[in-house]
């Protein structure tokens, strides 16, 4: 389809597409589970029936996780008394290569929320084509109210409970919520003191430069957000704004995912209203600058209270009139009881889970695009298999290779997502009465793929 059918045809389509989609409003309800493996299954149930052949046993395959670690151990702490933590490492699936995921540091962390996301971390690595399973990893602890030498201690305790299960060809964590290239200094070694005489480096991803980290990693999540959306912008679907330029974008979180996405956004002339962290939000009509942000928030350890802004709370900031909402913090942000709200034309998730399914299906009546975090979010794992194969071969390139590299893998999967969806837009696809939106699509391709690899490997034994 040319750019002149494109925007010939595309109005007409969406209009039909809002009106095959009315009769959700019917199956929506005031409450809704926001379990994260409820959510998870149900957001795969839905993909899968566009699946075509997929065997019933395979669907329970691809549903559970393949192993899930539990551990508890003691921790003697700063002031001689002895705390007991309990983690979690979940590996969901290891049919393209080794487990890939993050860990994350937080007091709510549940073993039910690292199964989720273990999950969303194969389909993630099958959408952007990474030779990668899924896994993911979790601590239930406080880390804004542990020191230094407790979070290091906390740590290498932690990875010794798992070492047997970690390794460069097993399973591979990297930085999550309130974790950082620290931590995966750490956490190598650790596992390297505990594994010695090999090339341990590639065990972890996410760790410092000096100690092979690869240079974009940092900010590769962020950046892999603009990409995303910059591919979309140019496909014509928004057509009053077919570039970032001149859009009013507010982005919930300021950390290390938010901050790099609102200073990426912003270099590239969109006008960032709005930015919050735990504490709180700031809004500026005018828009805010990203670097005095950055700086008051390094001094301040928050943005509220930053000069000429006014102090929103978060939910506040989700339903501003804005262009692009850029949801980067927490599960769950967008939900029933808000998406009726939201005045963004397109969300983009670059935190994971942050809106539930019903959300989706209110988003998508109301004709508000959702660019998912399968997607959105994957710069990550993108320049953390990079930075694997750079301590493979005891390489380290600069950050323009890294970032180019993923921005074309991160360019690649937004335009499979884009034709198949279009597919199913044009009737080449069948639409079982509903027209997907693109993370039903985006799941479809990676369910596909993982399905596809599984039976090609064959059934052992």
């Amino acid at each position: 389809m040319t750019t002149v059918d494109r925007d010939f045809i595309f109005p007409i389509l969406l209009s039909m597409i809002a009106a095959m989609n009315n009769e959700l409003n019917e199956q929506d309800s005031d409450e809704e589970n926001l379990d994260p493996i409820a959510i998870s299954e149900e957001q795969f149930d839905h993909a899968a029936i566009y699946v075509k052949g997929l065997k019933r046993g395979l669907i329970e395959f691809l549903k559970k996780p393949k192993r899930v670690n539990i551990v508890n151990f003691p921790v003697e702490m700063d002031d001689d008394s002895v705390q007991s933590f309990e983690g979690y490492r979940v590996v969901h699936n290891r049919v393209f290569g080794p487990s890939k995921g993050g860990i994350r540091y937080h007091p709510d962390v549940t073993v039910e929320e690292v199964i989720s996301l273990a999950k969303l971390m194969t389909w993630k690595c099958a959408l952007v084509n990474l030779p990668f399973g899924g896994a993911k990893g979790g601590l239930v602890c406080d880390s804004k109210r542990l020191s230094e030498r407790e979070l290091r201690r906390i740590t290498r305790r932690f990875t010794s409970e798992l070492f047997d299960e970690l390794g460069p060809h097993q399973d591979i964590p990297a930085p999550d919520l309130y974790t950082n290239e620290q931590t995966m200094a750490w956490i190598f070694d650790t596992y390297d003191m505990l594994h010695p005489g090999f090339n341990n480096r590639p065990v972890v991803t996410g760790k410092p430069i000096e100690m092979g980290g690869s240079y974009g990693r940092h900010e590769a999540t962020g950046n892999g957000c603009l990409f995303a959306t910059q591919r979309f912008l140019s496909k014509a679907m928004i057509p009053e704004h077919q570039d970032v330029a001149g859009m009013r974008a507010a982005i919930q979180g300021f950390g290390d995912v938010g901050a790099v996405a609102a200073s990426a956004f912003h270099h590239q002339g969109a006008n960032i209203i709005a930015v919050s962290d735990s504490k709180g939000g700031i809004y500026s009509a005018t828009g805010l600058d990203t670097e005095e942000v950055g700086r008051f928030k390094a001094e301040r350890g928050t943005v509220v209270g930053m000069a000429d802004t006014m102090t929103i709370t978060n939910q506040e900031l989700l339903e501003l009139e804005c262009d692009i909402l850029l949801p980067a913090a927490l599960g769950n942000q967008i939900h029933a009881g808000n998406a009726s709200n939201i005045k963004a034309s397109l969300v983009v998730e670059g935190a994971n889970n942050p809106t539930t399914p019903m959300a989706d299906r209110i988003l998508q009546r109301r004709g508000i695009h959702v660019l998912p975090d399968i997607l959105v979010n994957a710069g990550g794992v993108t320049v953390s298999y990079y930075e694997w194969v750079q301590n493979q071969i005891n390489e380290q390139w600069d950050y323009d290779t890294t970032t180019e590299k993923m921005r074309i893998k991160i360019h690649a999967a937004m335009d499979a997502v884009f034709n198949r969806w279009q597919a199913f837009v044009v009737g080449e696809e069948p639409t079982q009465n509903h027209i997907p939106d693109f993370r039903t699509v985006a799941l479809v391709i990676a369910i596909e793929r993982v399905a596809h690899a599984t039976l090609m490997r064959g059934i052992w034994p």
